[in-house]
């Protein structure tokens, strides 16, 4: 089979594989490459292969859609992150989620400032209006 994980702005990982497992919102499920073609929708999770080679690798995935059509499986979701072992794949989910909670928490301060200013200058009209 030919697993691929699209991200919004590009291929994240195109690589032949022998079984893919995955989450789908009623449990977890394994894909062979006779497997009925089917979509369903991911859940946050781990998303593991087998690769050609016999190797499993893991892949922390965001929301999504699965596709599976004949050889190609398709994976679409937000974000993803490989890591060679459950061990690794965590720390690197973990410092990416430090990075992301940074990121919100400046964006909810901009937001706040913005929301202040705005009263601050309805206020100012409102004053001089009168």
């Amino acid at each position: 089979m030919n697993l691929k994980i699209l991200l919004p702005d590009h291929v994240f990982l195109e690589e032949g594989v022998r079984k893919v497992i995955a989450e789908a919102l009623n449990g977890q499920f394994c894909l062979l490459p006779r497997h009925i073609d089917f979509v369903t929708a991911l859940v946050p999770g781990l998303l593991s292969y087998e690769s050609e080679d016999g190797k499993e690798y893991f892949v922390a995935v965001d929301e999504g859609v699965l596709v599976k059509s004949g050889r190609e499986v398709l994976v679409s979701v937000r974000n993803a992150m490989l890591g060679p072992d459950l061990k690794q794949l965590r720390r690197v989910v973990e410092e990416e989620f430090k990075i992301l909670d940074e990121h919100e928490r400046a964006a909810r301060s901009a937001v706040s400032r913005i929301e202040v200013n705005f009263i601050r200058r309805f206020l100012e009209i409102r004053e001089h209006g009168d």
